[in-house]
């Protein structure tokens, strides 16, 4: 089971970085696809503390030219707020780019591999039917205006249940998780909606929520 888990985070963080080629995915090494996934988390970091950084220049500018007026220092604080949120989740970033290599080395590296790579392959392989029975499962929402790492951990969910016999409930456990983890405040609630009416779909019950 962990094994498993750290490669389903192996493939989410690295989907953006390594070949959809299916010849050169299973040349990789574990290292490979590790280096991809810390490259992403690495990114992620770099660009949340910049949009922190603005954040926080925006607050200090609006306070110092707030003078008295109590609804201009209460967005500046509010900005603040959002520069600290920010710079809390890139830490959190970071840390788990810090903790992958640990995880790994205390798993079955050979499964961590094997199941990453071909949870890589399948999503690129069956990208459009992925595609397409999570656009039917979506309320109001079109999948490519999903942030990216909201729509990855859903293809990955329908992957594991559409391909590799996971049973469903373990798929949406596993995505919820992961969402907690990579996705914003509200997205493990929005990945469980999305899974669920996916579920339905493929057993035919038709949409429930």
């Amino acid at each position: 089971m962990q094994a498993r888990r750290i490669a389903r985070e192996l493939a989410l963080l690295s989907l953006s970085q390594l070949s959809a080629n299916p010849d050169k995915l299973a040349a990789f090494q574990l290292q490979d696809v590790v280096l991809a996934a810390v490259r992403t988390l690495t990114q992620e970091v770099h660009d949340t503390l910049e949009t922190a950084a603005a954040e926080l220049k925006r607050s200090s500018e609006r306070l110092l030219s707030s003078q008295t007026r109590a609804e201009v220092a209460d967005s500046a604080r509010a900005m603040l707020q959002d520069a600290l949120d920010l710079t809390q989740t890139a830490i959190n970033r970071l840390g788990g780019a810090v903790e992958l290599p640990e995880f790994i080395y205390l798993a079955n590296q050979k499964e961590v591999r094997d199941y990453a790579l071909e949870i890589l392959s399948l999503v690129s392989a069956e990208k459009p039917q992925i595609d397409e029975t999570l656009s039917k499962a979506l309320v109001d929402w079109q999948l490519n205006r999903l942030p990216r790492i909201d729509a990855d951990i859903l293809r990955i969910a329908v992957a594991e249940m559409m391909f590799l016999s996971v049973p469903d409930k373990v798929a949406i456990n596993e995505a919820v998780e992961l969402a907690k983890r990579y996705s914003g405040e509200d997205g493990h609630r929005f990945i469980n909606g999305v899974l669920r009416r996916v579920t339905d779909q493929l057993k035919g019950v038709g949409s429930a929520e």
